[in-house]
């Protein structure tokens, strides 16, 4: 049974959701890094919010670990460089909160607009300024969204409730998604001095850190007033507190700061600047949502291999996840039957999926077939970390799909080129759904894959499959199957022999002196 520790507060219908499917549970809250770090390594799955850092020092004491659920879209208290080199999975639940901190956007612009907190605490300090409130409509108004993802399009959306015309700068935001939204897509040149309100709706990354500095903040209308929910590190606080103090800037009003908890901020006590506690996702039915979604995605994950809102592999629908299963069996085979019979570095990987296979979720089908492929070269990979390990050891890997151009139903290739040849390694899935080895470089083979295998590399000659029996006999190895592949008569050969244990370095030292021999590997799967 997979072991799960909570160790921020949360719903409590979280712990439910664990229990009901079968994983068991810790909420141990509180906890000091050190705590953490002592009691990590139990639990293969690790749920929090914001609190707990899951810092380097933490994945590195938790080898069991293989999953790390925010509760929540942000991600800044997670190292997921490093959780992924450990090939643990990150999750966040991007939509849980979406509506909740889209909704405190709004209120933070219309109490901006209005001077509603100032206001309400010169009435409850008996004092009557009916005339020193004086606020600005929105309808017809401006604003301009930073981002404009999950969250902004919701902004978009009440805005425009609001009778305001809106602009988007987001990169990833395409011409077609804008019309949807009915936004205007702009760069941020263009739209700093039209917008009378600016929203900040990003997450913080080094191309987002003070995207509102001293520099944009000066070409900004003057009058703007800026709203930032999102992310503390967005904005230059020092150079919006200039803003405001010259009046360029009207109001802020943040919910966010770059150091939290903010007990302390140079633009605390300024009487344009309205601030709450990083309220943005902090509703009853919000903290609830994102609870639950997280304890399902990580359930998922741990019970069926379904990888839903992963920042590092590709996601696996629950649906997906059975199609897969013996597809990912055959491409961990193909990968690890290359990378054992692979003796020099690799530099580049082909991964084509032809037919039923070309249908498929093939993104982490090439994880897995990485992952084969690299671990009889290197301890702790997995289908997490295999595409950096590669990424970072500078192998090209290439995936392409090609659909009803195969003599089987449904095909992988594996095409991997050393710094001395190429390798080509296929294979199938017949009816019983089992996976089957086809191909081992131009040469046409049928052979599953068996815990204890015997690949051979031969020229074709007579009287060779004699001698290869007589020395597996002599040496006390029993043959379960002998599979034979050859390009051409007298040509390249081989041999794919099952055997009922492993075969010894020096039983592979024999094979190796016997005459027409070029290559014999012991193979492993398990």
């Amino acid at each position: 049974m997979p072991k799960v520790l909570i160790s921020d507060k949360m719903s409590p219908l979280a712990a439910e959701v664990f229990r009901n499917r079968g994983v068991e549970v810790d909420e141990i809250t509180g906890m000091s890094p050190e705590e953490l770090i002592a009691c990590i390594g139990n639990y293969d799955g690790l749920a929090i919010r914001s609190s707990t850092k899951a810092t380097a020092d933490v994945l590195a004491a938790a080898p069991n670990l293989k999953v790390i659920g925010r509760a929540g879209i942000g991600v800044d208290n997670v190292d997921v460089l490093a959780a992924t080199q450990s090939g643990t999975v990150v999750m966040n639940t991007p939509f849980g909160n979406s509506i909740t901190t889209a909704e405190h956007a709004i209120a933070m612009l219309l109490a901006l607009a209005r001077d509603l907190p100032q206001a309400s605490a010169s009435t409850h300090a008996g004092k009557w300024e009916k005339s020193r409130f004086m606020g600005v409509e929105v309808t017809g108004k401006t604003l301009g969204l930073i981002g404009c993802g999950n969250i902004g399009s919701v902004v978009a959306d009440r805005a425009q409730g609001l009778k305001m015309k809106v602009l988007a700068f987001d990169p990833f935001l395409s011409v077609e998604r804008a019309a949807e939204l009915g936004v205007e897509k702009v760069e941020l040149d263009e739209m700093f001095p039209r917008a009378d309100f600016i929203t900040l709706h990003t997450p913080l990354t080094d191309n987002t850190r003070n995207i509102v500095d001293a520099a944009a903040i000066a070409k900004m209308k003057k009058g703007v007033r800026i709203v930032n929910c999102a992310r503390g590190g967005l904005i230059d606080e020092a150079a919006l507190k200039v803003a405001l103090e010259s009046g360029h800037v009207a109001g802020a009003a943040l919910d966010v700061f770059a150091v939290e908890p903010a007990k302390e901020n140079a633009l605390f006590g300024m009487e344009q600047v309205i601030v709450t506690p990083h309220l943005g996702a902090s509703t009853t039915e919000a903290q609830e949502k994102v609870a639950v979604q997280v304890a399902e995605q990580m359930a998922d994950y741990l019970l069926t291999g379904a990888v839903t809102n992963a920042l590092n592999m590709p996601s696996v629908s629950s649906e997906d996840a059975p199609k897969l299963a013996p597809y990912m069996k055959l491409t961990e085979q193909i990968g690890q039957f290359a990378g054992q019979i692979t003796e020099t570095g690799l530099k580049a990987v082909t991964i084509e999926y032809s037919g039923h296979a070309a249908t498929l979720n093939t993104k982490p089908l090439t994880a897995i077939v990485l992952e084969g492929l690299l671990s009889p070269l290197m301890d702790t990979v997995n289908m997490v970390n295999a595409p950096i390990i590669a990424k970072d050891r500078g192998i090209s890997v290439t995936e392409s799909t090609v659909e009803g151009a195969s003599d089987y139903p449904t095909l992988v290739r594996l095409t991997v080129q050393t710094d001395r040849r190429e390798r080509v390694v296929a294979g199938t899935l017949f009816g019983d759904h089992k996976p089957r080895v086809v191909q081992i470089n131009d040469m046409s083979v049928e052979a599953e894959v068996a815990p204890h295998m015997l690949y051979l590399n031969n020229e074709d000659e007579p009287g060779l499959i004699g001698d290869v029996g007589t020395l597996l006999g002599d040496a006390g190895v029993n043959i379960a199957t002998f599979h034979l592949g050859r390009s051409a008569a007298g040509g390249d050969a081989l041999a794919l022999i099952e055997v009922d244990e492993a075969v010894t370095d020096e039983v592979i030292e024999k094979l190796l002196a016997v005459k027409h021999i070029k290559q014999a590997k012991a193979l492993n799967f398990v």
